[in-house]
């Protein structure tokens, strides 16, 4: 059966590449708009913190860009694919201009520029470079789900934690929670939809998978900003302390995984403090082997240390202040959490995508080769094919090695029994 290891280049890869570019200016608008408002206001711890948060997200996001492109720069034959005419600058210019744009804290925008370019190309002169597009395309697509949880999710729950604190809402706030929650439910379609892009064609990814995908994540997501930031409008000094308790264990148990997602060593601690501040908000596979022991103590570690927030809200919150919503958040913020674990486990159950093998019937003979469909290449393989995205192929690889494992053993039940 003859088929590409490439998913190949779509307009759809195109419009998400120019809405990924407006939902980046847009957030960092409103994110510049928000702490010219807290400046003028006087609220000048706020605005160090939404700056600092702002500037962290930005270099965190330029060192993995930088640290891809110098990984890229060394595979075989790929600056073939990365000629003038493919680029927004000439080979010769290209390392020099894209090291002062990572300095400035551009290198990530003018990869999304990149991205559309070379869409712009293959569709205007059919699939010609379309390895090369969906390349990019898929490290813009990790790139925007470090972001997220880099920026956004902490930003939204300090605009939540302000409007628990001061009690009230203006504008300005509400459109940078709408902001932020925008931005992170982009990311989690458009990150699982590019992992989706290495699995079998059997496999693609519908709209209702998305839409049970959006919300499972959303029900874990959302309780967790509400707990740490009700836990901060009453101890707005050990929020911190908590951070710098909890962080430092996820990366070591990042560690303990033995993570394997960059080229260097350097690049792969940057990797795993990134994810242990992912995990810090949400579930995220890194490793193979053991995914569902390993959610299991996660979550059960992510109910304890919620319910510890929340006790400690409700102990020293302002019961007149807090009076017309305690209760609610006393029992929605568990509710949803639960609801969330029950669609996460719905989704594994029915929607999360199985490799697709083609059934042997019994009157058929099995080649003795052990030969699989192509079908299978794209997550069965530690080698992906030349072209392509090496990091994000591996990365699929983990995140769905408990489909993987579970249909290579039906398929072998399934020989066996033929034999």
């Amino acid at each position: 059966m003859d088929c590409s290891p490439f998913s190949k280049y779509s307009w759809l890869d195109f419009l998400f590449s120019v809405i990924g570019v407006f939902t980046y200016v847009f957030d960092v608008g409103s994110d510049m708009w928000v702490a010219k408002e807290f400046y003028c206001h006087g609220d000048f711890l706020w605005f160090g913190v939404l700056v600092g948060l702002m500037v962290l997200s930005s270099v965190v996001i330029q060192m993995f860009s930088w640290f891809w492109f110098e990984y890229d720069r060394d595979l075989e034959n790929f600056d073939a694919k990365t000629t003038s005419g493919n680029m927004l600058f000439c080979d010769k210019k290209r390392v020099k201009v894209s090291c002062c744009l990572h300095v400035l804290q551009l290198g990530f925008f003018f990869r999304h520029l990149t991205a559309i370019w070379q869409g712009f190309r293959v569709w205007w002169r059919g699939h010609q470079g379309s390895e090369y597009a969906v390349y990019l395309v898929h490290d813009l697509s990790m790139l925007r789900l470090i972001e997220t949880f880099c920026e956004s999710a902490p930003q939204l729950t300090l605009m939540t934690y302000i409007i628990l604190y001061t009690n009230q809402a203006r504008t300005i706030q509400c459109v940078s929670v709408v902001a932020s929650t925008t931005s992170i439910a982009w990311m989690v379609v458009d990150y699982h939809r590019s992992l989706r892009s290495f699995l079998p064609d059997k496999a693609k990814q519908g709209w209702g998978s998305s839409v049970v995908y959006f919300l499972w994540n959303l029900l874990l997501i959302a309780p967790r900003v509400a707990c740490l930031a009700l836990f901060a409008s009453v101890l707005s000094h050990l929020i911190a302390l908590h951070f710098l308790l909890v962080w430092p264990a996820l990366v070591l148990w990042a560690w303990r995984q033995g993570t394997d997602f960059m080229d260097s060593p350097a690049g792969e601690w940057l990797y795993r403090a990134t994810v242990g501040l992912i995990w810090y908000f949400s579930w995220f596979n890194v490793a193979d082997g053991g995914t569902r022991g390993r959610s299991i103590v996660y979550h059960s570690f992510m109910i304890t240390d919620g319910a510890v927030l929340l006790a400690t809200w409700w102990y020293y919150r302002d019961s007149e202040l807090t009076q017309s919503y305690a209760i609610i958040m006393v029992l929605v913020i568990p509710f949803c959490y639960t609801l969330g674990l029950l669609v996460k486990a719905l989704y594994y159950c029915y929607f999360h995508p199985k490799l697709w093998r083609p059934r042997v019937k019994r009157d058929d003979k099995l080649e003795t080769d052990g030969s699989v469909s192509c079908l299978d290449m794209s997550t069965q393989t530690d080698t992906p094919a030349e072209g392509q995205n090496r990091r994000m192929a591996r990365h699929a690889r983990i995140f769905y090695t408990a489909n993987i494992s579970e249909t290579v053993q039906i398929n072998r039940r399934e020989g066996n029994s033929i034999v």
